[in-house]
């Protein structure tokens, strides 16, 4: 670990953060070794938000509209509904990391909440118009996709243009995640960061 990158307390400096995301890389904690891994995929994970698609379940589920949805009022709590499972990259660093980042204005969480209680959500990083989506969790049946489709209304509503999910899965397949070699991807990010927009 470099003491450029990590502060004493033992996370990634904000600045290093954020230039990482300018230039198409994202940290994650590897598997119990305590190191930080800097990734940028080759393809990468991206929603066109023009084409973003609602499976016809989820449809029924947003018409019931059986959640709370809050931003920003529970980051943290996010995280660490997100770290919950057999194995994580979100280490302990990774999270005082962003909440940092949070306390910037930089990182941000919708949230799905029912009965007072969290129950799913997403976090991640704005920069520029380009927002960063780090990972979900859900603790009911739909609760972190619906944060995603309330993630993809305020990204239209506030005319961001680019949602990098890192890497594609056939989870984000539904959603109509794509597939884009790196070079377009930084194309893409170079011109997203041009966009004055705000998250909040």
């Amino acid at each position: 670990m470099s003491e450029s990158i990590f502060t004493r307390e033992g996370y990634i400096r904000p600045a290093v953060l954020i230039a990482a995301y300018r230039g198409g890389m994202f940290p994650m904690a590897m598997d119990n070794r305590g190191e930080i891994g800097w990734f940028s995929p080759d393809p990468r994970g991206v929603i066109p938000l023009e084409e973003f698609h609602i499976p016809h379940g989820l449809k029924r589920t947003l018409r019931r509209d059986p959640f709370e949805i809050r931003i920003n009022t529970a980051f943290a709590e996010v995280m660490r509904g997100c770290s919950d499972r057999e194995t994580t990259w979100i280490s302990e660093e990774i999270v005082d990391s962003y909440v940092k980042l949070f306390e910037l204005g930089y990182a941000h969480s919708v949230e799905t909440w029912l009965d007072d209680q969290l129950v799913g959500g997403l976090y991640g990083i704005a920069i520029g118009g380009a927002f960063f989506g780090e990972s979900m969790f859900s603790r009911e049946s739909d609760a972190s996709k619906v944060a995603l489709v309330r993630l993809v209304e305020r990204m239209r509503e506030k005319r961001f243009q680019l949602l990098d999910t890192q890497w594609n899965t056939k989870h984000l397949k539904m959603f109509g995640c794509q597939d884009v070699p790196r070079f377009e991807y930084l194309e893409r990010l170079n011109t997203a960061l041009l966009v004055t927009t705000s998250f909040v």
